[in-house]
């Protein structure tokens, strides 16, 4: 048996977590919940110009002060300096696909790899990746509702909403650069893609429309130079990063303008768009300090989940929930796993379903607050960040 500070991952006593740091937005969470966990926790921040050869010394000495490395997301770089100093790195994702882990080094034996979407924890479970886990997203429901409970009246009522979407709408996105050089063909093609995708929930259509010949016209139209240890294809990068983000701008100002066609619309989100009509740009809020303010005095909060995340839950449901907010979400097919729909939340399968169970909840305010409130207990009870970490060092200790 290790001493009490021996920070040995063949016991369960104090590890020395480094976590590496970057621009997302649920970190504080983790390193609270690891300190809750009685852990200490150290950090190393993302460089700004991300180059391997640049950080790896660098991070590597930094990696030998510590008994585990953690990161959201996975990082080669990160992955590599681990192997070659022989500590574990546990990665656990908040975006899908993680097309960074279509490289050589996940098959690397120090990666300990938790993925939030069970489609992708298969995925690279058939790829033969030692170390994948299925892991669900969390939230801190705890500091949330301290947060909530030390705000005034005056400070909660600035964020009243009839319906409100906190979120981005992808005005970026990577189609658009390419929608000029793309054929009329392609152009209507892909078009009738998106619109077919939009009452589909559960499958990705993209799959089976993005052709051999497809594909084969896009090689030569766009530069899908990767580097060398990766292994993604033209058909993952395209479905993901140019269809899948072009997708969300649609699905979301379409969601949005239908429904603000009838009732008031409040959108915090960081850039206008000339598409919206009727809608309340309300600019960006702070995920620790504003944003459960708006979840919680919204009378139904929106998520529209991107379709690159194939059957799991985004962190948006989580953190609605864990402010008490009520949720009205698109299906997906992981949702029964965890909530009930219509007592923790209330999922819609089509837009005009949307809109019908949006006019009715509005409608019925004591039937919406029973389902915020068992929505919040539930995430309390079995969804913290404490519970899903216990889990990763548990996972990480089983096989040192």
């Amino acid at each position: 048996m290790t001493s009490q500070n021996s920070g040995n991952l063949t016991g369960e006593k104090i590890l020395k977590i480094l976590i590496y740091w970057w621009k997302v937005f649920n970190q504080e969470d983790i390193v609270e919940a690891f300190q809750n966990l009685g852990h200490t926790v150290g950090i190393y921040e993302q460089p700004e110009a991300l180059r391997k050869q640049n950080i790896s010394k660098e991070l590597e000495e930094k990696i030998a002060e510590y008994d585990l490395v953690f990161s959201l997301n996975y990082f080669s770089e990160v992955s590599s300096a681990c192997q070659k100093m022989g500590k574990p790195y546990a990665a656990w994702t908040v975006d899908s696909p993680m097309l960074t882990m279509f490289n050589t080094s996940v098959f690397n034996e120090c990666n300990y790899i938790f993925l939030f979407d069970k489609f992708d924890y298969y995925q690279f479970k058939q790829m033969g990746v030692k170390h994948v886990y299925y892991l669900p997203l969390a939230v801190n429901a705890k500091r949330v509702c301290k947060l909530l409970d030390g705000c005034a009246e005056e400070e909660l009522s600035r964020f009243d909403s009839e319906i409100s979407f906190v979120g981005g709408l992808y005005h970026k996105n990577s189609y658009d650069a390419i929608e000029p050089v793309l054929p009329e063909y392609l152009k209507g093609y892909f078009d009738a893609c998106m619109e077919a995708q939009m009452d589909i929930f559960g499958e990705n259509i993209f799959d089976r429309m993005l052709t051999v010949d497809i594909c084969e016209m896009l090689s030569e139209l766009i530069d899908f130079r990767k580097e060398e240890e990766a292994f993604s294809d033209i058909k993952l990068v395209f479905t993901s990063t140019y269809l899948g983000f072009k997708m969300a701008q649609r699905e979301r100002i379409d969601c949005l303008n239908r429904l603000a066609a009838k009732h008031s619309v409040d959108l915090y989100t960081d850039a206008e768009d000339e598409s919206l009509i009727r809608v309340n740009v309300r600019g960006s809020v702070s995920y620790m300090e504003e944003m459960p303010k708006v979840f919680n005095r919204s009378r139904i909060n929106m998520n529209f989940t991107i379709r690159n995340i194939r059957t799991g839950l985004p962190l948006r449901i989580w953190d609605v929930l864990g402010s008490g907010g009520f949720l009205l979400t698109n299906y997906q097919l992981e949702l029964g796993d965890f909530f009930e729909n219509g007592k923790d939340l209330v999922y819609y399968e089509s837009r005009e379903d949307m809109l019908r169970k949006a006019d009715y909840y509005l409608e019925h305010e004591s039937e919406r607050q029973e389902i915020a409130c068992s929505g919040r207990e539930k995430v309390i009870k079995h969804h913290s960040y404490e519970q899903r970490l216990m889990k990763v060092l548990e996972i990480v200790r089983e096989n040192i």
